[in-house]
């Protein structure tokens, strides 16, 4: 067998066990103490499988939560769904994974405020909304790329603090508030592109610098009214 699955096996037996430990003792090395002692793994076991701590340990509860996300959007058809339905439902199946959890998430994002820790929250939080686009179909390589990963990752850290406070049953009110904020960053792109289209056309109609330079040099050199029938030929 694989000796790298295994590890990453005892990885997850280790986060499993300890996030129920997080809620009394944060993101903490306790906590992850206890949950490998629960788990069944000797402290030589827990320091092999997060060699780098409790840093370790949170960023593998992020690739855990994406990884269970994308294994969960496999079992829909995604194949015949809008790229907006399949964004929507990959922020509702990323909490779904998350909801036995919730606390250990809240923990989480105190954990990552603190200064020290704010390029691991940065980079967990493209990871989740690369992985999204990934399962969304999405192949942009250009800016695109980039402007999309930086949209949804707005849209999903707000609904995150929304879905954290949210006493509606079954999270109703977060899926809805997940949908209104879609909604607002298509119709935004709509404008955009509405604009760039604007641009293009007003890049056709003639420069107001090149008409007054040919103002200034027709006015010496003929009278106005011979001046002006030229220019309206050649604008």
């Amino acid at each position: 067998m694989d000796a790298a699955l295994d590890m990453d096996a005892v990885r997850d037996d280790i986060l499993l066990s300890t996030l129920p430990n997080i809620v009394f003792d944060g993101w903490s090395l306790q906590a992850l103490r206890d949950g490998a002692q629960m788990a069944g793994y000797d402290t030589a076991t827990m320091h092999r499988a997060f060699p780098g701590g409790v840093p370790e340990l949170v960023e593998h509860f992020g690739a855990w939560t994406d990884r269970r996300m994308l294994a969960e959007l496999d079992k829909h058809p995604l194949d015949g769904m809008r790229v907006g339905e399949k964004i929507a439902l990959a922020i509702r199946t990323h909490f779904e994974v998350l909801e036995p959890h919730m606390e250990a998430k809240r923990r989480l994002l105190a954990y990552l405020a603190m200064p020290q820790n704010l390029g691991m929250g940065l980079t967990m939080l493209y990871r989740t909304v690369d992985a999204m686009w990934f399962a969304a179909g999405d192949t942009a390589t250009d800016f695109n790329h980039y402007t999309k990963r930086a949209t949804l990752a707005a849209v999903l850290s707000s609904a995150t603090f929304y879905w954290l406070d949210d006493r509606s049953e079954g999270h109703a009110e977060t899926w809805a508030f997940v949908d209104r904020r879609l909604g607002d960053v298509m119709s935004m792109g709509k404008a955009m592109s509405a604009m760039g289209r604007a641009g293009r056309l007003l890049s056709h109609l003639p420069s107001p610098a090149r008409f007054a330079r040919q103002v200034r040099q027709r006015a010496g050199a003929a009278p106005v009214d011979t001046a002006s029938a030229h220019m309206a030929e050649n604008i």
